[in-house]
């Protein structure tokens, strides 16, 4: 998959319309429909300067003036959302949460606000903070469809399924057109077992037309689900190959960006050498101070986010799961201000002087604890992130005491799993999974650069297969907390446990809060004749892993 290289501001006055179907998706929300007074001249100039500052990372500057513009329009809560929006995506929630609340209280007290602001924490993932916003704005809304909907979808989330059936009910009530609604409700439906009436709502609710085109696409993906539970495998491509063909306008746009990320794999994975990795890894070894610190990668749909929950729940370990942060903080600053995209990872790692990679060390692990809400301290940090797989040369020189996990499962599985998972068709990854055949072809990228990488790697690297993990989770457990240097503790089987308490960001997060199954073992035979023509781009990958 493509870095995520970049934090979205999106601010409202250039900003799109938000679809409520696109909750997780980073876009924006619409502007607070109250009254406000006149600007000052240099309103909209500032509101620009800061638009630039942040699309260029300057974060910090970007934040600076928008303070600045709400000291110049006190009255002003949408300058105030949108410093909250930016305090939020740099991880400071409690400064977000200041700003919310004093926008809320000069737009006075107005349902819109809280719905507001629960939409902006919801672009920086504070579901809790979102879920108390939202649920202010249903006291003084009760009729409020959208305010349900929102709440839904949090409970969802967090695998509230009781709570989250009660607030579907009470909206499907006031309005049951209402189509995100009637999709979680399907989802409900299939969590609790209840196939044939989430098959029917779906089917309902595709038979009639929709301007909405990302909830109906949503719709198709669900319905794919559903079918695949049921067995009915045929029914479930069709449903799946309906919604790529719903968003394949949308997707196209990034051919282009992803077939040269893919080349740049490819050719990092042709010339990259033992000797430069062994010296990034010794030169290293004088950066001060020296972390516990490991990266757990592999291909998305490896079965990375089920053993980050087993390690996670170690108290010696604390996890983050897919953030922005190493490349926000850590790689880009390499780049010294030129386009992160235009410069070849090798060459931006090779060229990093001493004083550059102890600054990203440091912004790294300072805008982890921010993160987390808390510090780091003696524990082990992991880094679950598929995504910085092809990153792993840069985190091993800006990190040469890192260790690395990656995860293998059999490719063919890998595909067919990542090839029904919805993506919004804003991100590049929509046309990487649009067909079985990119698909495949970017595993190839991918794995074939992780190949490359691994015979020459002078880091500790442990791989860890899904199907042993779902076989015998204490057995790989042990073995994984020995290769981290932790010592073993019985909390890890219970992991379970400790995910009903977090937000799993992953699209598995249902299935990781599920007693662990082996059903998705070989489930690309259900797809076979689908996944044929992908067969001989795999098999060798199936027979280095050990998959034949």
């Amino acid at each position: 998959m493509p870095l995520p290289l970049r934090r979205k501001g999106f601010f409202v006055a250039h900003a799109p319309q938000e679809n409520l179907s696109a909750i997780e998706s980073g876009l924006s929300s619409p502007v607070v429909n109250v009254a406000f007074p006149s600007r000052p001249n240099r309103l909209p100039q500032l509101l620009q300067t800061a638009s630039v500052a942040w699309n260029r990372r300057d974060y910090s500057r970007s934040i600076q003036i928008l303070e600045e513009a709400a000291r110049l329009a006190p009255n002003e809560p949408r300058i105030l959302f949108d410093l909250g929006r930016c305090h939020g995506l740099c991880y400071d929630y409690q400064a977000a949460e200041r700003c919310f609340d004093k926008a809320i209280r000069i737009a006075g007290w107005n349902p819109e606000a809280f719905m507001e602001a629960g939409r902006r924490c919801l672009i920086f993932s504070q579901n809790d903070m979102a879920r108390r916003y939202f649920e202010n704005a249903l006291k003084r809304n009760q009729g409020s469809v959208e305010v349900l909907a929102r709440l839904t979808h949090i409970h969802l989330r967090h695998n509230r399924l009781q709570e989250a059936t009660e607030l579907a009910e009470r909206a499907l009530h006031l309005d049951n057109t209402f189509g995100p609604v009637r999709l979680y409700r399907a989802t409900l439906h299939r969590l609790a077992g209840e196939l044939p009436a989430a098959e029917n709502l779906l089917r309902a609710f595709l038979s009639q037309p929709h301007d909405d085109l990302w909830t109906q696409t949503l719709a198709w993906y669900e319905l794919g689900t559903v079918l695949d539970s049921q067995k009915r495998y045929d029914d479930a491509m069709a449903a799946f190959l309906q919604a790529k063909t719903s968003i394949q306008p949308l997707a196209v746009r990034n051919g282009a960006y992803l077939e040269k990320v893919c080349q740049e794999w490819r050719e990092t994975a042709r010339t990259i050498s033992a000797h430069q990795l062994r010296q990034w890894h010794e030169t290293g070894a004088a950066f001060q101070p020296r972390h516990r610190f490991a990266l757990l990668c592999g291909h998305p749909r490896s079965g990375t986010t089920l053993l980050e929950q087993v390690l996670d729940s170690h108290p010696a370990i604390v996890s983050t799961e897919e953030t922005i942060i190493f490349s926000d903080e850590a790689l880009i600053p390499l780049a010294d201000g030129k386009p992160i995209d235009s410069v070849p990872l090798l060459s931006l790692a090779e060229s990093a002087s001493t004083e550059r990679l102890q600054q990203s060390r440091a912004n790294y692990f300072r805008t982890t604890e921010r993160f987390l809400g808390q510090p780091v301290g003696n524990r082990l940090l992991v880094d679950k992130n598929p995504a910085l797989t092809p990153a792993i040369p840069a985190v091993l020189r800006i990190f040469p005491e890192a260790r690395f996990l990656v995860a293998l499962r059999d490719p063919r599985d890998v595909c067919i799993s990542c090839f029904v998972q919805p993506l919004m068709p804003s991100l590049p990854t929509s046309t990487v999974f649009q067909s079985l055949e990119a698909t495949a072809a970017e595993y190839a990228a991918v794995m074939g650069l992780w190949q490359a990488l691994k015979p020459v790697m002078p880091a500790p690297v442990l791989e860890v297969r899904y199907e042993d993990l779902v076989q015998d989770v204490e057995s790989v457990a042990r073995r994984t907390l020995e290769f981290l240097e932790v010592e073993w503790n019985d909390r890890v089987l219970e992991f379970q446990k400790h995910t009903q308490n977090k937000l799993v960001r992953s699209p598995t997060y249902a299935d990781v809060r599920k007693p662990v199954t082996k059903k998705a073992v070989g489930r690309w035979q259900n797809y076979q004749k689908y996944l044929e023509p992908c067969l001989p781009v795999l098999e060798p990958f199936a027979k280095a892993f050990g998959y034949e």
